[in-house]
C-alpha cells in the first residue's frame, strides 16, 4: 500500500492523480477542513484520512501494510508569527514519518526544497553537494526544510530506504490564485515593478513523475536530487507572463533599498489594520536573491527531460484569460 501525506496540496494532489490514473490505490492524509480537489473526489482508489503529521500515534495507525511513502505534507510561510508552528510541523512531522518508515521498513520519497540547499557562493550553480551555512541569514522556512531533511539523513544512517527531492519553485496548471498562481494574478492586475533576483522553476507534473520514477528505482537509495527545469531572472519571468496575458511588461526594477522600505511599510500597515503583512522581510529577501540550480544529477541518472518553462507558463495562462 502507498501512503501520500499532504494529499490535498498542489504537489500531493498532482502526484495522487498520476498514481490513480495508473490504477494504484493510495492512502492520502489531509488536514481536517482541507478541501479535496474535484479531480480526486470521485475516485474509489483513494482512502482519505484526516491526520496531523505531528501526532505520532495517529500516523502509526495508518502504516499497517504501507510499503511506500511519499511525504509531501509541509507548512510554507514567510510570516514571522507562523515560524514556531512551521518549524514544529515540518521537523516533528518528518521525524515521525522517518521513524515509522524505519519501523515498518517502508521506502520513502521525501519532498524537501531548494531552500534546504542554502545559497550559492561566487555565483556558482547550486547542486546536491552545496552545503548549508548556519551563519547565513536563512529564512525560518529554509531552516525548517533543512532540519526536516536532517531527520531523513538520520534515518538513512539507521537503515532507512529513502530518496530526497529538492524542487525549485513549483508551477503548473491547477494553482488557481494560490501559490505560484499569485504571480499571474499580480501581472493581470498591472504589476509595474519587478524584483532584481532570479528563480528556478519546475513544472508540478515533472516533480510528481520524477517522484514516482525514483520510488520505483529501487537501486537508488540515500540520494538527493535537485528538480529544476530552468533558471530565470524575475524580470524575464514577469515579462513572459505579461506577454501571455496581453498585459504591460513591468519596467521598473525594485532596488534592494526599495524592497527594504516596502516590507517595513507593509508591516506597519498590517499592524494598523490588524492583518498579516502582504510582504515580509524574508519574502522581500527571497525575491532579491540571485540563485541558480543545476539539474545535471537527475538528468544524468534518469535521462528525464523537463518540460520547458515557456510551456508551463502558457498552460497556466489559459486559467487567467477570459
Amino acid at each position: 500500500m502507498i501512503l501520500v501525506t499532504g494529499g490535498t496540496g498542489f504537489l500531493g494532489s498532482t502526484l495522487i492523480k498520476f498514481l490513480i490514473d495508473n490504477g494504484v490505490s493510495v492512502i492520502a492524509t489531509k488536514r481536517e477542513g482541507s478541501e479535496i480537489p474535484m479531480s480526486l473526489l470521485a475516485s474509489s482508489l483513494i482512502q482519505w484520512i484526516n491526520a496531523d503529521i505531528t501526532d505520532y500515534f495517529a500516523l502509526s495507525d495508518l502504516f499497517k501494510g504501507v510499503t511506500e511513502v511519499y511525504h509531501c505534507a509541509a507548512m510554507i510561510s514567510y510570516q514571522k508569527e507562523d515560524a514556531a508552528a512551521m518549524l514544529h510541523t515540518n521537523i516533528e512531522g518528518t521525524k515521525h514519518i522517518v521513524n515509522l518508515c524505519l519501523e515498518h521498513q517502508a521506502r520513502l520519497v521525501h519532498v524537501s526544497s531548494i531552500a534546504a540547499l542554502g545559497s550559492s557562493k561566487a555565483n556558482e550553480l547550486i547542486t546536491e553537494k552545496s552545503h548549508w551555512d548556519d551563519g547565513a541569514d536563512n529564512s525560518k522556512y529554509a531552516l525548517s526544510k533543512y532540519e526536516s531533511e536532517m531527520e531523513v539523513w538520520r534515518g538513512v544512517v539507521e537503515g532507512l530506504d529513502a530518496v530526497i527531492v529538492n524542487p525549485s519553485v513549483i508551477m503548473g496548471v491547477g494553482t488557481g490564485k494560490k501559490a505560484s498562481g499569485v504571480i499571474f494574478q499580480m501581472v493581470q492586475k498591472g504589476l509595474k515593478i519587478y524584483p532584481p533576483g532570479t528563480v528556478g522553476i519546475v513544472d508540478v507534473a515533472d516533480v510528481a513523475k520524477l517522484m514516482i520514477l525514483l520510488m520505483q528505482s529501487k537501486e537508488i537509495s540515500g540520494e538527493r536530487y535537485v528538480l529544476n527545469s530552468e533558471n530565470l531572472s524575475n524580470k524575464s519571468l514577469l515579462e513572459r507572463i505579461a506577454k501571455l496575458l496581453d498585459k504591460p511588461v513591468p519596467r521598473m526594477e525594485a532596488k534592494p533599498f526599495m524592497l527594504s522600505i516596502a516590507w517595513r511599510v507593509a508591516k506597519m500597515i498590517a499592524l494598523l489594520k490588524g492583518e498579516r503583512p502582504a510582504l515580509t522581510r524574508d519574502a522581500a529577501k527571497a525575491s532579491a536573491a540571485k540563485l541558480a540550480y543545476s539539474n545535471k544529477k537527475i538528468t544524468d541518472s534518469t535521462g528525464y527531460q523537463f518540460k520547458p518553462v515557456d510551456v508551463t507558463l502558457k498552460e497556466m495562462s489559459l486559467e487567467f484569460k477570459p
